[in-house]
């Protein structure tokens, strides 16, 4: 029963077999220059109805550094909210990529931030070249507490920053997810909204090492195989790459998997919820369940096979711990079963 994370679990089989496949070739163009890199390309733009510039990249720190580096100057400020991964998981690594740029945080319910706050905080940097210059926003769909941002609400965002000249980025590393919950279309969730590039994350959804930056507007690609090969981001056998993204795109396999793993979380959040020992602290709309319990249960459930983190939270009575599950599109449904089976017994 391991609810630890999404990355815990391994490679969806067809996007294993497209990389058997790719490695039965003798040989093939190297550092993604590849028919498949460009058959990538050409399938993105497709899915969000426009052209896309898209750089494949090994991971989702690499793929939000690079992207933020191509919208913010060294003198630049990117504005995001206090709990995004950007500042509490990538070890400083955008402030480096961006060479100087800094990241202005910003509080906000449930993960999201709102027209208003941003506009508050804009308010804060009127004192010209003695303040970092505010160049994007940052926003995270699906949320790091699993919550999600609408068109609507993104939309909202953006028009706050564009009479800035801000650019604006999505981390969308379980991406899948939140599309699938809002049951819009990817155009609608990004580009259409005011989304100008995109981190699309596949690693958690069932790809191996697989994620890439997504420009939908273009002309902030011009260098950015520079900014990729500076990074240690390009890699040389990139046809591993293309091959992986071809098998997760195709056939819709990347929405099947977020739904399956989305399904699965709101089974576990029903569960819960029906306990008499459990409180849900947050809305469930992607594939990731936010709880509250008595610190002996938390530790019950752990000694009996249950593997789950605890969560930072305020307003927490002593004897309380906040925990986190995380759902994978490979996460098998009987654990989940069981899982609840024993919550039930113990409570």
């Amino acid at each position: 029963m391991n609810f630890a994370s999404d990355n815990v679990y391994g490679v969806d089989p067809r996007v294993l077999q497209a990389l058997v496949a790719a490695n039965s070739r003798l040989t093939d163009v190297s550092y993604c220059h590849d028919d498949g890199s460009r058959e990538v390309e050409a399938k993105l733009s497709k899915i969000f109805e426009r052209e896309v510039r898209a750089f494949l990249v090994v991971n989702g720190t690499g793929a939000n550094s690079l992207a933020l580096s191509a919208i913010c100057p060294t003198f630049g400020g990117v504005f995001c909210h206090d709990m995004s991964h950007i500042n509490t998981d990538e070890c400083n690594c955008p402030e480096l990529f961006m060479g100087g740029g800094k990241l202005i945080t910003m509080a906000g319910k449930d993960a999201k931030l709102t027209p208003g706050t941003v506009a508050e905080k804009l308010t804060q940097f009127g004192h010209g070249e003695h303040g970092a210059k505010p160049s994007a926003l940052s926003i995270t769909n699906a949320t790091e507490l699993g919550t999600v941002y609408s068109p609507a609400e993104i939309k909202a965002l953006a028009d706050v920053v564009r009479p800035r000249g801000m650019k604006v980025h999505m981390d969308g590393a379980r991406f899948a997810n939140a599309l699938v919950s809002l049951g819009c279309t990817p155009a609608e969730m990004t580009w259409k909204a005011g989304v100008d590039v995109l981190s699309f994350g596949g690693t958690k959804n069932g790809g191996m090492i697989l994620e890439a930056v997504v420009f939908f507007d273009t002309s902030l690609a011009d260098d950015f195989l520079y900014r990729r090969k500076r990074t240690g981001q390009l890699v040389s056998k990139g046809r591993f790459l293309s091959a992986q993204m071809l098998a997760y795109l195709e056939d819709d396999v990347w929405l099947a998997n977020a739904r399956r793993a989305n399904t699965l979380a709101q089974t576990l959040a029903k569960g819960m919820e029906a306990s008499n020992r459990v409180r849900l602290s947050t809305p469930v709309q992607a594939n990731e369940v936010f709880a509250i319990m008595p610190r002996p249960l938390f530790e019950t459930l752990q000694a009996k096979g249950a593997h789950f983190y605890d969560w930072p939270w305020e307003g927490l009575a002593e004897d309380e711990i906040h925990c986190r599950f995380v759902v994978s599109f490979a996460t098998p449904s009987e654990h989940v079963e069981q899982f609840l089976g024993l919550l039930r017994e113990c409570a």
